[in-house]
């Protein structure tokens, strides 16, 4: 007999209590996905919370460096990640012996690494950020520190403009998903949506050419946060476009409309309801991360989730 949505949802509330278990999801995440769980978030505010949370297992729905970020924040707790293969592009443009050769061509330097990398990466790394403070993080380190900033090369971009330093490397990775988001789009859309207001995430491709007609750059949170805030009734959304779906479940009475329909992570939606139901049935798929790299990993983290 197949199960409806309705029993799954059950089921998994079942399991929830039965483990002691808390859901957490990204933005990018499937619709049911989302409703599922118990906080839905950015890659800060979800690190937050498994750090906080008093449950023994966290499922999480993400990509893998995130269930990474939150087994090195809460090592005594069971993390989960329902889907092994949801990885992430970003990550994986570059390796932690790609960094330690970068990192000795600039003896001294100071390594500002985004969120979306991996444990090793990470280790290799004097502090993490996510998109929602990037910038507080490099406003943090002294001026005359050299920095490299990795991976992606346009939220460093960003960073560069909005703090004024000219001392920061970036590295040459992107998001092959904010890369499918052209400002010819968003230029058309603008014209058949004139009293819509466009927001879009720094780690977009067009970034500098579609910056002067952005009414913010913001993260995820941010564009939640902002789309509850602004008086605006209309909305193009430049970033994955599963962030549509909480942004309009919180505000009904606005409408939201995605700078490209087509620029969805296929690792995001790897992760299915059906997925996280066996997740909790089985206690699958563990992710841990070893003592030394998770040591020396932390320090970036931590540094990471206390500036907000």
């Amino acid at each position: 007999m197949t199960s409806t949505l309705d029993d799954i949802r059950s089921r998994i509330s079942e399991l929830k209590k039965q483990r002691n278990a808390v859901i957490l999801a990204h933005n990018y995440q499937l619709p049911d996905v989302q409703d599922v769980a118990d906080f839905v978030g950015d890659s800060l505010r979800l690190s937050q919370r498994a750090a906080q949370t008093d449950a023994d297992v966290i499922v999480f729905c993400g990509v893998h460096f995130m269930a990474e970020t939150a087994a090195i924040l809460a090592p005594q707790k069971t993390v989960l990640i329902p889907d092994l293969d949801a990885g992430c592009s970003l990550a994986a443009t570059i390796t932690a012996d790609a960094l330690r050769k970068w990192k000795a061509e600039h003896p001294g330097v100071v390594v500002v690494t985004y969120v979306n990398s991996t444990a090793e990466v990470k280790a290799e790394s004097d502090y993490c950020c996510t998109s929602s403070n990037a910038v507080k993080v490099v406003e943090s380190i002294p001026k005359d520190k050299e920095i490299l900033f990795a991976p992606d090369m346009f939220l460093g971009e960003w960073v560069r403009r909005q703090t004024g330093r000219t001392n920061i490397h970036l590295w040459p990775g992107s998001c092959h998903v904010h890369h499918k988001i052209k400002t010819d789009d968003i230029v058309a859309l603008k014209k058949e949506k004139p009293k819509a207001e466009f927001i879009m995430h720094p780690e977009c491709g067009c970034l500098s050419t579609a910056l002067p007609i952005a009414d913010k750059v913001l993260s995820t949170e941010g564009m939640v946060q902002y789309a509850h805030s602004s008086p605006a009734k209309e909305f193009i959304v430049a970033t994955e476009t599963g962030i549509l779906h909480r942004m309009q479940k919180d505000n009904p009475e606005k409408r939201f409309y995605a700078a490209n329909p087509e620029a969805v992570c296929e690792f995001m939606k790897m992760i299915t309801i059906e997925k996280v139901l066996w997740s909790l049935e089985d206690l699958k798929y563990r992710v841990t991360v070893p003592k030394e790299i998770a040591d020396r990993a932390r320090r970036a983290i931590d540094r990471m989730v206390a500036i907000v």
